[in-house]
């Protein structure tokens, strides 16, 4: 019976959604400057697998990239849910401080509780339910289908906070920073 409720709340919501353009690589506009995003779990505009999402494993999903600029420091990722019946997109994961020699994330590599830095290098900022690490898309049942912005920047100073940041603080600090950027969209719906 709940699930029922929350589908028919999904579907009275369907056509609330912020949209790709209030993304943040989509409000900031830079150029990829041949800085590239992939998974092999997903295409770009490809469905995402179960276990990447809460009806799965919640893992974080592999990803690599390639072509980050010379004069990078640091990268970050920020993960956003372009369709979340909300004002502004819904934020799955802010990373910061990510080497710039790497060049990808494995599979489950952003713990749902990110509170020390990651092994490979990197920071987790504050999710839109204020946790440091990844959360696991979990769309509203019948709400259609969420596109979950994988967006990756290059930037040209390594960050330092204080405490986890979110996103608003995290691109504040960061725009004179920014070089270039590049997006990967991973499709979920429940029914």
């Amino acid at each position: 019976m709940a699930n029922d409720w929350a589908r028919k709340v999904g579907q009275m919501l369907r056509n609330v959604r912020p949209g790709l353009g209030a993304l943040a690589t989509s409000r900031i506009g830079l150029p990829s400057r041949g800085m590239t995003i992939t998974s092999p779990a997903f295409e770009d505009g490809g469905t995402m697998p179960d276990r990447y999402t809460q009806d799965g494993e919640s893992l974080f999903p592999p990803l690599r990239w390639e072509g980050v600029p010379a004069e990078a420091r640091s990268l970050a990722l920020l993960v956003e849910d372009a369709d979340a019946p909300f004002p502004r997109p819904l934020v799955h994961a802010v990373l910061h401080s990510i080497p710039p020699t790497l060049s990808g994330i494995p599979e489950g590599g952003v713990a749902i509780r990110q509170l020390r830095p990651s092994p490979l290098g990197f920071k987790a900022g504050r999710n839109s339910v204020a946790r440091p690490g990844w959360m696991a898309p979990s769309p509203i049942p019948g709400h259609g289908p969420h596109r979950y912005a994988f967006q990756l920047l290059a930037l040209d100073t390594m960050p330092s906070f204080s405490s986890p940041p979110g996103r608003g603080q995290f691109l504040r600090a960061m725009r004179a920073h920014l070089l270039a950027a590049a997006r990967l969209v991973g499709v979920y719906q429940r029914p």
